[in-house]
């Protein structure tokens, strides 16, 4: 980080207007960031790097969006998802650069053809229609096993984003409501995944000056993206979801 060159910076701003967009409009488009980021740095680094700058598009998102979350559904994938994010710590200790990339865009990748499948079998009812006795047995373990998922990839490589994106759209949330929910999902996830990420080094003073730079960009794609969300299609709107996800899982797996 101490030889970065004014292109790379350009890029890595680029990245981050890029994070707020994809808060505001397409949850699951900043893998491409992600890419950016683990290109201009070192893999480790980057994900301690882009860290603050996502919780701050967090916070974006849930100060436009924060009437329209599922709380049943935040609350059934939190402890799930502690599970996955404790993985995902213990996974950082030991695995370099390559194992990283290479285990999240095969996840990646893999939960983009179960979401295929599960619309082509028959769409789920939005979570507002749940019965009065609560979720299905199945719904509860899809919840379990996304959240772990969900954890584990974003304490990885800040991955987290196109898998829950992939589970929001497959418990069959409208526009606003997965957006309502993703951006208090992350906002509360990203946040405690601090003392993680401080602990393993990923973010220290050099980290949060880069960070200080950059946040700033952050405002005009989250403005960028809520202006543009009213106009997206819903079916549009999911189509653009699962295509960020496999190519953030291509490049991953690829790169």
């Amino acid at each position: 980080m101490d030889t970065i060159t004014l292109w790379q910076l350009a890029a890595l701003a680029a990245a981050s207007t890029l994070v707020g967009f994809s808060k505001t409009a397409v949850s699951g488009a900043n893998t491409i960031s992600l890419a950016v980021f683990a290109a201009v740095l070192p893999a480790r680094e980057s994900t301690g790097v882009l860290l603050p700058i996502l919780i701050a598009g967090d916070i974006l998102a849930v100060l436009v969006y924060r009437r329209h979350a599922h709380w049943p559904t935040l609350l059934r994938l939190f402890p799930a998802v502690a599970v996955g994010v404790l993985a995902g710590t213990l996974f950082m200790m030991r695995a370099g650069d390559d194992a990283v990339r290479t285990s999240i865009g095969a996840i990646l990748l893999f939960m983009a053809g179960v979401t295929l499948w599960r619309r082509r079998a028959g769409s789920q009812p939005p979570p507002e229609e749940e019965s009065a006795d609560g979720p299905s047995r199945g719904a509860r373990l899809k919840a379990r096993s996304y959240g772990v998922l969900g954890g584990f990839t974003t304490m990885v490589a800040n991955a987290g984003g196109p898998v829950m994106s992939l589970y929001l759209l497959s418990a069959g949330f409208r526009k606003l409501g997965f957006l309502g929910t993703s951006a208090w999902f992350f906002l509360i996830v990203n946040t405690s995944k601090v003392p993680f990420s401080v602990g393993l080094g990923l973010i220290d003073a050099r980290s949060l000056l880069l960070d200080v730079a950059l946040v700033l960009f952050v405002i005009p794609g989250a403005y960028l993206g809520r202006a543009c969300v009213g106009r997206i299609n819903q079916k549009v709107f999911d189509r653009i979801v699962i295509a960020a996800t496999v190519l953030g899982g291509l490049q991953l797996l690829l790169s």
